[in-house]
C-alpha cells in the first residue's frame, strides 16, 4: 500500500478569506510561517534588518491582485490568521499608496510597504506553480531567505523543511478501495473510521471534533444566508453584479409543484457563498475557496429543505471528506496544478458522494455518485477573466452542484456493482489530465475564456 492519508478534517475544510485558497489563505500561512522563522534567529541578524521583500512567481503572480494574494501576504506578516482576520480590513490592506506596515518581532519592528511584494514574470524553476520567496533584506544584501509552495485548498510546503511527522491513522488507507476494504474488514462505518483517524491525527476527542464541523457547517449556512441578502457589485474591475438575491426570491415565487424550483434555489444556494467569497468574505474551502459554493449550497439545501439534523450534516461532511483526501492525496485539488477539474469536479464528488451517504446509501453508490460527478468535470480549465474568482466561477459553482445532486441520483437508481469505472479511476484520469493541460489554463489568466472576451 502506498503512504496512507494523514490528513486531517480540519486542514481539508477551513474557515478564511475569499477568494482564492491557494491564492489567499496559502500566502497568508506562508507568511506567518516565514514571521515564526524570522522570530528564531539571532539578535545581530534582526538588528541589521531594513524590510522585507515577497517575490510572487507562477499563477501567484499572474492572477495575484484579482485573488487578493498582495493583501493576503501583507496580512500574515502583520500576525493575522485566516480563519479569524477581519475579511473587510484585509480587502482594505495595500490601498494606500506608500503606506507602511509593521512586523512586530519583540524588539526589532521592520516595515514594509506595496512595493515590498513583487509580482514577478520571469520564469522561476519551483516544483509548484503557486511560489512565493520571502527574504530579509538589508540596504545591501539578502540575509534571511524562504521558499514556500501554495499547493492548493491553502496547504503549505516549505522548500528544505521536512513535513513534521504526524500521527499515524488508526486505519490507514489510500485509494477509495483500500478505505471501502477497510470498512468491510472492521465492520466499521465511515464516521466511526473517520472519526478514529482524526482523533489519532489531531489528538481531538470525538466532541471536539463533532463541535468543530458544527462550526464548519454554520459557516457554511453563514457564507450562503450572507450571500443572499447581500446585492451589489463585487469588487475588482470587471464589475460583476451579484445574481443569488435576485434567484432566492424568485426561487420562492415558483409553485411548489414547478421542477424548477428545486434547480433555483439550488442554483441561488451555490452562488451565493461563491459570491461571498468572490468579496473576499469568510467561506469555507471544501476543498478551496473558489469552489466554496457546491458543498454549502448542498449543505444549505439539505438543512433548510430536506430538515436534516447537525448530526446528519456532519456524517455527509465526512463522507466528503474522504473522498476529498483521495483526491488531494492521489492528484491535485489546486486550479494551478490540474485546472478546475482539481476543484469544481472535486467539489461536486465531494457533494455528491455527501448526499448519498446522508440519504442512507451505501458506500458502493457513495462511490458511484463521487465518480460521476468528478468524471463529468474532468479537463475543465481553470480560466478566470482578469484573475478575479468572478467569472466563470461563480456560475461554475452553481452548475457543479447541479451536476453533483444529478450525480446522486444516477448512482442511486442504478446497480453500483455494473457500473464500470472505480473513483480510484477518475482520480487517476484527472491527474493524467491535468499533467497535459496547457499552463494556459491553469489560473494563469492566460487562456480559454481569460482571453476570449473583453469585460473589463
Amino acid at each position: 500500500m502506498s503512504q496512507s492519508i494523514d490528513t486531517s478534517l480540519f486542514e481539508l475544510f477551513k474557515i478564511g478569506p475569499g477568494p482564492s485558497s491557494s491564492h489567499t489563505i496559502g500566502p497568508m500561512k506562508a507568511a506567518k510561517l516565514f514571521i515564526n522563522a524570522l522570530g528564531q534567529l539571532a539578535d545581530n541578524i534582526l538588528n541589521n534588518a531594513t524590510g522585507v521583500e515577497v517575490h510572487l512567481y507562477g499563477s501567484l503572480s499572474l492572477t495575484g491582485k484579482g485573488h487578493g494574494t498582495d493583501r493576503s501576504v501583507a496580512g500574515g506578516l502583520m500576525g493575522w490568521d485566516p480563519e479569524n482576520c477581519d475579511s473587510d480590513a484585509l480587502t482594505k490592506l495595500l490601498t494606500v499608496a506608500d503606506q507602511q506596515y509593521q512586523i512586530v518581532l519583540d524588539k526589532y519592528p521592520i516595515n514594509f510597504t506595496a512595493d515590498s511584494i513583487i509580482f514577478e514574470t520571469d520564469h522561476y524553476d519551483s516544483p509548484f506553480q503557486n511560489t512565493l520567496v520571502f527574504q530579509l533584506k538589508t540596504s545591501t544584501e539578502t540575509i534571511f531567505e524562504q521558499e514556500y509552495y501554495s499547493i492548493g485548498g491553502g496547504f503549505i510546503k516549505c522548500k528544505g523543511v521536512p513535513e513534521p511527522l504526524r500521527n499515524m491513522p488508526v486505519y490507514p488507507y489510500s485509494s477509495m478501495s483500500e478505505l471501502k476494504n477497510i470498512m468491510r474488514e472492521n465492520s466499521i462505518t465511515l464516521p466511526e473510521l473517520m472519526i478514529a483517524n482524526e482523533q489519532a491525527i489531531s489528538g481531538l476527542s470525538e466532541d471536539e471534533i463533532l463541535g468543530k464541523l458544527d462550526r464548519l457547517a454554520s459557516a457554511m449556512i453563514d457564507a450562503v444566508n450572507r450571500g443572499i441578502n447581500s446585492e451589489g457589485i463585487l469588487p475588482g474591475p470587471i464589475k460583476l453584479s451579484r445574481k443569488a438575491p435576485a434567484l432566492y426570491l424568485q426561487a420562492g415565487k415558483m409553485a411548489d409543484s414547478s421542477p424548477e424550483r428545486f434547480l433555483a434555489f439550488l442554483d441561488a444556494y451555490s452562488l451565493a457563498a461563491s459570491e461571498e467569497n468572490a468579496a473576499g468574505h469568510l467561506v469555507v474551502t471544501a476543498p478551496t475557496s473558489g469552489a466554496s459554493g457546491v458543498v454549502p449550497g448542498i449543505v444549505y439545501l439539505l438543512k433548510h429543505h430536506y430538515f436534516m439534523l447537525n448530526s446528519q450534516i456532519s456524517e455527509g461532511l465526512m463522507a466528503a471528506a474522504a473522498i476529498g483526501f483521495i483526491a488531494k492525496h492521489n492528484a491535485s485539488i489546486s486550479g494551478a496544478e490540474v485546472g478546475c477539474q482539481g476543484e469544481i469536479g472535486v467539489a461536486a464528488a465531494m457533494a455528491a458522494g455527501l448526499v448519498a451517504y446522508i440519504n442512507g446509501l451505501s458506500m458502493d453508490v457513495v462511490e458511484n455518485a463521487a465518480e460521476i460527478a468528478l468524471e463529468h468535470h474532468l479537463g475543465m480549465t481553470c480560466d478566470p477573466i482578469d484573475g478575479y474568482v468572478q467569472i466563470p466561477c461563480i456560475e461554475r459553482n452553481a452548475v457543479g452542484a447541479i451536476t453533483a445532486y444529478n450525480s446522486y441520483i444516477l448512482a442511486s437508481i442504478g446497480d453500483p456493482h455494473k457500473h464500470k469505472i472505480s473513483f480510484d479511476e477518475v482520480v487517476a484520469a484527472m491527474l493524467e489530465t491535468g499533467r497535459d493541460m496547457s499552463h494556459k489554463y491553469k489560473e494563469t489568466a492566460q487562456g480559454g475564456l481569460a482571453v476570449c472576451t473583453a469585460c473589463c
